[in-house]
């Protein structure tokens, strides 16, 4: 009888723990990772711009959120700039200056391409859109992949039937992964939209589309044990 009391109580303890774990975990991890993003724009930009125009009397800011603010708004402002002023004009002359240095412009071409594949900032040089299904990393075996458009150039004279520039992102962190170049015929379509398909591979499956969270553990079903008789 104290034997299946005991197993009662710890499947019980288990079971409700698990449920707070599920209800718990999301919102903590969620309000740590906005705080760890406003800390970070707090000390981004403007304490380093008081102290350089204060060097002799800065002190750190004691408002929260002000540098997050601050730096938010003065990337509205570079954004305003960049569209309705001279901003294109600045771009291009820091492309042109990063062309003479070989290593820069790899890294910046990369970085420009990716983010404006992920935040569609040039819906005419992005169509990071597309999400399909591609046979990788073998035959039988089927990943998510977006679409970066179709291959040209030497890489698609190279071979007699069209490619596609897919990139298949990897779990849970979806802003690296491997970049592919399949046959039009071999992409199977998928009926997702980016935002769907990028929860999908954050959460390695356990978000499909349409929910947004696990399922919690059922705290009101019975006790194992319960209403079985104790063994002799």
């Amino acid at each position: 009888m104290i034997r299946r009391v005991f197993v009662a109580i710890r499947e019980a303890l288990r079971r409700y723990f698990v449920a707070g774990l599920l209800f718990f975990a999301p919102i903590a991890i969620t309000v740590w990772a906005i705080f760890s993003i406003v800390r970070w724009l707090d000390n981004l930009l403007l304490p380093r711009i008081l102290k350089l125009v204060l060097p002799g009397s800065y002190e750190p800011p004691t408002i929260p959120v002000l540098g997050a603010l601050f730096t938010l708004m003065l990337i509205v402002l570079m954004g305003v700039v960049a569209r309705h002023f001279f901003g294109y004009e600045l771009v291009r002359l820091w492309e042109r200056l990063l062309r003479r240095v070989p290593v820069a412009r790899n890294i910046y071409t990369a970085v420009k391409q990716l983010a404006e594949a992920i935040f569609g900032a040039s819906t005419q040089a992005s169509r990071f859109n597309r999400v399909v299904l591609i046979e990788y990393p073998r035959k039988g075996l089927y990943a998510l992949a977006f679409t970066t458009g179709p291959t040209r150039g030497i890489v698609q004279d190279a071979t007699p039937e069209p490619l596609v520039n897919c990139f298949v992102p990897t779990t849970p962190n979806p802003t690296s992964g491997f970049y592919l170049l399949v046959p039009e015929e071999q992409l199977i379509e998928v009926d997702l939209s980016v935002e769907e398909a990028f929860k999908l591979v954050m959460s390695a499956g356990l978000v499909a589309p349409g929910d947004e969270s696990p399922p919690a553990a059922d705290a009101s079903a019975p006790l194992p044990g319960a209403g079985q008789a104790d063994p002799a």
